[in-house]
């Protein structure tokens, strides 16, 4: 029985009225599924029957599933487009395990701003200041708060900048992006495909993620047995510490502290790999908008498509404009200063983001605060590697009423995905 969300949209004082009707709810636990939808997690919602063992998998609506319309997060295509014809590449083995797919989550319009914000289908939002006012990050807002919330074991989430682990630090759960080229984009709405474009499992821990990641990679399971069985314990990992200017101090002392107990061998990373990556983080902003633009220009003309994502989409005309080139001539030579660094330790320790997530601005997103969002993560330059990257939930000490939840970045070398989990495996287990 597919329960879906029917908007109906009314002329209010401040704008516009999103009311959401449910329907088709025919037992409790079903009726505590939809209230949780709420939080405008999903844009379709099937769940397995009551009792069920299954393995749950959401699905990020930028990503196409026979016989559905792909919203990108878009009125306009959620409009005008037809139902695909067939699946992506990346449900092969999720179909061929007949596994419980329950639904298409939110996201940004066309996975293009980084707050999570959605005008048209409702933004999501995260629990992690215990009232739902934070930003629940983008672009795979509506995958990291259908994981949170216990809607679904595991969700595909895409990621150009870091649309994976930032969702996953605002949801305070485990995200993994993988390395570029080694899962096959066919049929998922294109940023940047050519350069940036990925697509990675989220989950609340790290069985399900090596679940996740064995649906989109064959014999992953294989894999990451074997990288346990290498490396069992914490002390036979060296981690690159990566220190970066603009960090909360608390949030730097907690990942800090979390890596020293779990017991890993800690080598810090010089000046000269801080400006390297600095630079990085630069020239993949520059990718990655100028990217958008290139292959979304179509839609900044449509009717239905909102001001804020034309107003992203269109800036980054300055970006191709600008460094664009400068950019990519620049990759090549990052690429071989992470291989250097690889050389002396097995992964690189960050922030996930500077600071806390915020709260979303109470009339909604804008320009200048998704440019703040972005500001925030230490992601691209990872993703401008095309290497792969662990986010994962740390524990702050507590402030009030609540019990901050940070988020720690692992990065490897490229094709390092089991490896990286096992390292969160061994964190995990840290009391």
């Amino acid at each position: 029985m597919i329960l879906r969300l029917h908007r109906i949209f009314k002329p209010c004082v401040c704008g516009v009225l999103l009311t959401i009707f449910y329907v088709s709810c025919s037992s409790s636990h079903q009726r505590r599924q939809l209230a949780r939808s709420r939080e405008h997690a999903f844009i379709s919602y099937r769940p397995p029957p009551v009792g069920s063992q299954v393995l749950r998998l959401a699905v990020k609506d930028n990503i196409d599933m026979k016989g559905q319309v792909t919203s990108a997060g878009s009125q306009y295509l959620a409009k005008n487009s037809s139902p695909a014809t067939m699946d992506a590449s990346c449900l092969t083995l999720a179909r061929a395990r007949n596994v419980w797919i329950v639904g298409k989550t939110n996201l940004t319009e066309f996975a293009v701003t980084a707050s999570g914000e959605n005008s048209f289908f409702g933004s999501p939002r995260s629990r992690l200041d215990g009232e739902n006012e934070v930003i629940a990050g983008g672009s795979s807002s509506g995958s990291g708060v259908a994981v949170a919330t216990g809607m679904t074991d595991v969700a595909f989430g895409t990621d150009t900048a870091g649309s994976i682990q930032v969702s996953a630090a605002c949801s305070g759960i485990y995200g993994l992006k993988t390395t570029f080229g080694l899962v096959s984009i066919k049929g998922v709405f294109p940023i940047s495909p050519k350069h940036l474009d990925t697509i990675g499992p989220m989950a609340r821990n790290l069985n399900h993620l090596v679940q996740g990641m064995d649906l989109l990679q064959r014999n992953f399971n294989i894999q990451y047995k074997q990288a346990v069985a290498d490396k069992p314990l914490a002390r036979h990992i060296t981690i690159g510490r990566l220190y970066l200017e603009g960090t909360d101090p608390a949030i730097d002392k907690a990942i800090d502290d979390l890596l020293a107990e779990t017991g890993f061998k800690i080598l810090k990373l010089n000046r000269k790999f801080q400006a390297q990556w600095k630079q990085a983080e630069k020239d993949g902003k520059t990718v990655a908008l100028a990217d958008a633009w290139l292959n979304d220009q179509k839609y900044t003309n449509q009717k239905g498509v909102s001001l804020l994502t034309k107003l992203v989409i269109l800036s980054g005309e300055l970006d191709y404009n600008g460094d664009y080139q400068a950019a990519l001539s620049r990759k090549s030579e990052w690429q071989r200063a992470l291989r250097q660094v690889f050389k002396q330790v097995d992964f690189i320790a960050l922030p996930t983001l500077q600071d806390l997530p915020p709260k979303m601005p109470f009339w909604g997103s804008n320009v200048v605060f998704e440019w703040r969002v972005f500001n925030m993560q230490n992601t691209v330059g990872v993703n401008f590697a095309g290497n792969p990257a662990l986010a994962l939930p740390v524990k702050m000490p507590a402030q009030g009423h609540t019990n901050p939840i940070t988020s720690l970045q692992l990065i490897g070398p490229r094709l390092s995905e089991a490896k990286l989990l096992n390292a969160g495996r061994l964190i995990e287990l840290n009391p």
